[in-house]
Formats: structure tokens, C-alpha cells, sequence
């Protein structure tokens, strides 16, 4: 039956076989543009990108698996399952068969309810397999300290940063992306809004919960990106009377919901300041600012603090600016960021993030990294941090081949085909429109009096910033306490690096478990 809201070690190298510890293996059945660039990146294998193409019989999809690891020195044996669900139709939108990656921790305290995270990426929309092999699930892709090396240096490894010691892991893939798609002839484009993806994503997790005899489990989402808009909507109608129960956390990480704050229009000046820690950080990692025996989080904070008065102020003023004060802030900016005060002063004190890419390393002929500002490339029309994008791509192949023995095609997007930015709803038609997509986070705030908010990004991502990230915290009304700030070294997938991927594991765990900084209030 349909299911329906009423039915309430050692490295391993791409190149070689997967090392995995006790895998048995059963089939079920017979198994936007630029500011979402690293959700919506341009992939090496285009098989598994652009148009639907015919799907593949569910039967054949479907796997369950048995693994065993050890996550924060804990040793967790789990079932990993492939699942596909059948969500039902509504006035306003298509029925869909949704899959996901489960992966379930065998239950120790039968008196205990494990918290279930769910976790997605962005676009919109996009397959959820960055989080899931970049820094989430039992393996992972761990990327070489040398920037330059080719993508066959990238390895497959064992997570022990993985949370799956405190909570059961779901990977969701929305209509249109993985093997979800729309059934019945409907229309795809019914879900490419806000609203209704974020309906789509409720109306699973009820499905999951009611499958696996989870009604009443702590439900706690990680989206990144713009799936930070799909969070912040789905918390707010989980937080709706005659659902799910209301969510007990939200993880935002690399947050676009106050993108309209911080999007790079010449006048919008709030964008040039929570833009400087990032351009800050860059011309840190490309020793290009004189860092006069600061160290990275003093020279960081010092900027950020530049950036909220003086610069501010100066660009308030505009042309009323006097020549003098010009200067000195065109001064100081080169002192952070490492592009040459004169060129502040031709352009009023405005550079874009893209522009700072072009910039910085001009000289040289080199252009930084979109989503990653620590690459260096020599196409400014290209992102020399794409090479994480691939090298995830080609792990998760890896990874699915070897584990659920399952090879994967053009029956696999991984990004849907949405006709770009404005394919997409926003949930605004006029320039007076409301697009705070944080309001609905109040809604979860007022649902759980427990509720807990975690903000991260990557200080060398250019499309979601460490500033813009800080903004929206100050300016919203939810009870702090209950809210932590966490940046990484790193770019849009911070977590790339393996000291982040530690990092972000461990702030996932104590978001969770309600430890570390979050215990008695951060006090």
C-alpha cells in the first residue's frame, strides 16, 4: 500500500576495492546559479545530471545491508538500507516515489528514543550525496592537504566523525534529484517552490517515521545551503498543528535564509560588510595581507569589526564621504584583504566576492575558488574548487558499487533540472515582498521550547558567508541560548578538510545530545 500523511582503516583509493568491516549484503525485493554553486555544481559525468531520463524498476533499487564502525571510539553496528517510499498526492501537488539512505544503529536501551537526523543538500535541487559521502555517513571522501593534486588523490575512508553513535542517519533526495522522481505523469515542477518542497520533505519524514515505528523519535534536519531554506520552511510546518511532531533542532549549515540580506547588488552595502571576514580570510590563506603576528581568529575578528563600524559608516555615507576618510578606510581595507587601496578608492569602497576572485591573484594570471576560496585556478568563467564536487561524485560511485552493490547511471540526478533561478518559486513577486525565510524558525522556537538552532559555514565560501551568517543571528529574535555560531576552515564544503570534518562531526553530536557548549545554556 501507498503510504500517505493519513496512514500515519585504511584509505582506500577510487582505483581500488572497497576495504569495509564485516559488509554482508541482502537485497530486499529483487535493491543559484553561482550562490548555490556547490549544490548545483557542473559535474564531470553528465550521465548522472540534466534531463529525467526512464527509471529504473524500484525493485531493483532497493537494498539492505549490515555494517559495523566506530564513530567518536564507539563501536556501532547499523543497518544501511536504500528505501524507496510512495508519498501520495494533493490538490497541489504530484504523487512521488521518494528514495533515501537509511542507516540504523542497533538499539542498545530499548527505554531510550534515538534521535533520527535527516540530511540533504541544495540546488535547488540536489541529491543529498555531498553530505552523505563529504562528511555524514560511515565513509567518507577525505581530500589531499596539497590544493593542487589531481582528483585520484582523493581516498575513500572509514568516519569516525560520523554521529551515528547518537543519532539513526536519513539522506533525503527530493523529486527530480537521486532516484526520487514524480509518478503518474505529474508535473516535477509542482514541487519547485519553497513551500511545496518543503511540504514534500514533511510529508516524507511521516512516512519514514510511520515505516520504522518512530512516531514520537527526535526529529533533527541538516540542510546545506539552500537546503538551509528548505530547513528553516520545513521546521515551520513541522512546528503546524496535526503533523509530525515539531522538530527538536535545526543544523544550517553554509545558511542562505537571509539571502536577500546578502546578496551583492551595488547598493545593497550590508553585503560588502558580512562579505569582508571572507575576503579577509582568502587573502589570509593567500598571504596576501600583512599579518603583523596576528594569528588567523585575531586577524579574522579584527576585520569583522572593521567591517561593522567604520566600514559601514563609509559606505552609508557614500559620496558624501570625505576624501580624507576615504583614504584611510580604502587604507585599512588593503590591510585586510590584500587588494591595493587605490583600486577600493576608484570603485567607492565596493568589491564583490566575485570580483575579489578575479583580483587577488591577478598579477599572477590565477583566479580563487568559488565555493572554496583556498583553490587556485586559471579560468575565472570556472571554479577551481570544483574538483571536490568530482572527486565526491566519484567516491559515492565508488562507494555504492562497493557496499550496496548497486552501479549507478542516468537513473541517478544528481541535480534536477529546475530552469535556473528563475525557474524557481521564491515566495515573492514584487521588489516589496517578504523573503526572511528565518520567520519560520520562530514557529519552531514557539513549537519547542527545546528547540535548538546550529548556524555553520566555512570562512572560505564565497557564495554563504561567516558574516552574513553572524548577521542573521543578531538580527533575529529567537532566544540565543538556544542558538550556537559554529565557522570552519574551508569552503562551502568545509568539511572537505579532515580537521573540519572533525569538527563539524563533533558539533553535530553535541547539537544532539544537547553537550558540550549547549549544556546548562553555554554557561
Amino acid at each position: 500500500m501507498p503510504e500517505t500523511r493519513s496512514d500515519r582503516k585504511k584509505p582506500t583509493p577510487f582505483r581500488g576495492p572497497l576495504i569495509a568491516a564485516r559488509w554482508t549484503t541482502r537485497t530486499v525485493g529483487c535493491l543559484v546559479a553561482m550562490v548555490f554553486a556547490a549544490s548545483c555544481v557542473s559535474h564531470a559525468d553528465n550521465n548522472l545530471s540534466g534531463e529525467p531520463a526512464e527509471q529504473a524498476p524500484e525493485s531493483s533499487l532497493e537494498r539492505t545491508v549490515r555494517g559495523e564502525g566506530v564513530f567518536d571510539g564507539e563501536t556501532i553496528t547499523y543497518t544501511a538500507a536504500l528505501e524507496t517510499f510512495d508519498i501520495a498526492g494533493t490538490d497541489d501537488r504530484p504523487a512521488a516515489r521518494l528514495s533515501a539512505f537509511s542507516y540504523i544503529a542497533d538499539k542498545v536501551d530499548e527505554n531510550t528514543q534515538r534521535p533520527v537526523l535527516f540530511v540533504f543538500n541544495g540546488g535547488p535541487i540536489s541529491a543529498s550525496l555531498w553530505l552523505h559521502i563529504g562528511a555524514v555517513g560511515p565513509k567518507r571522501v577525505s581530500a589531499p592537504d596539497d590544493l593542487s593534486a589531481p582528483v585520484d588523490a582523493f581516498e575513500l575512508v572509514d568516519n569516525p566523525h560520523s554521529p551515528l553513535d547518537v543519532a539513526d542517519l536519513v539522506f533525503f533526495d527530493p523529486a527530480s534529484t537521486g532516484f526520487s522522481h514524480v509518478v503518474d505523469g505529474g508535473d516535477p515542477s509542482a514541487f519547485f517552490s519553497i513551500e511545496a518542497d518543503a511540504a514534500q520533505f514533511v510529508d516524507f519524514i511521516e512516512a519514514w517515521l510511520a515505516r520504522h515505528g518512530r512516531d514520537g523519535t527526535p526529529v533533527y534536519i541538516l540542510g546545506e545551503s539552500y537546503g538551509t531554506m528548505r530547513a528553516a520552511e520545513a521546521a515551520g510546518q513541522l512546528a503546524e498543528e496535526g503533523g509530525p511532531p515539531p522538530a527538536a533542532g535545526v543544523f544550517l549549515m553554509g545558511q542562505a535564509v537571509n539571502i536577500i540580506e546578502y546578496a551583492q547588488r551595488r547598493q545593497n552595502i550590508i553585503s560588502y560588510v558580512v562579505s569582508l571576514p571572507t575576503l579577509a580570510a582568502m587573502g589570509w590563506e593567500q598571504d596576501r595581507v600583512d599579518r603583523k603576528g596576528r594569528n588567523f581568529e585575531t586577524f579574522i575578528a579584527e576585520a569583522t569589526k572593521f567591517g561593522e563600524t567604520d566600514y559601514l559608516t563609509a559606505l552609508f555615507q557614500g559620496n558624501r564621504l570625505e576624501d580624507d576618510e576615504l583614504r584611510r578606510i580604502a587604507d585599512k581595507l588593503e590591510e585586510y584583504t590584500g587588494i591595493p587601496a587605490d583600486y577600493y578608492v576608484e570603485n567607492r569602497l565596493r568589491i564583490s566576492k566575485e570580483q575579489y576572485r578575479t583580483e587577488l591573484l591577478k598579477s599572477d594570471g590565477k583566479v580563487l575558488g568559488r565555493s572554496d576560496g583556498r583553490y587556485v585556478g586559471d579560468d575565472p568563467r570556472g571554479d577551481a574548487s570544483g574538483i571536490l564536487t568530482e572527486a565526491y561524485l566519484k567516491g559515492f560511485k565508488a562507494y555504492l558499487s562497493s557496499v550496496f552493490d548497486l552501479e549507478i547511471g542516468e537513473e541517478y540526478k544528481t541535480l534536477a533540472n529546475v530552469g535556473g533561478l528563475a525557474g524557481w518559486e521564491w515566495g515573492g513577486s514584487s521588489p516589496f515582498s517578504h523573503f526572511d525565510y528565518s520567520v519560520r524558525l520562530n514557529d519552531a522556537f514557539e513549537a519547542n521550547p527545546g528547540f535548538r538552532l546550529l548556524i555553520g559555514n566555512g570562512y572560505h565560501d564565497t557564495m554563504t558567508t561567516v558574516g552574513a551568517a553572524e548577521y542573521l543571528a543578531a538580527q533575529a529574535d529567537w532566544p540565543m541560548e538556544q542558538v550556537r555560531l559554529s565557522f570552519y576552515q574551508g569552503g562551502h564544503m568545509a568539511y572537505s578538510i579532515d580537521e573540519t570534518a572533525e569538527a563539524f562531526g563533533n558539533d553535530i553530536r553535541h547539537w544532539v545530545e544537547g553537550s558540550g557548549s549547549w549544556a546548562n545554556g553555554g554557561n
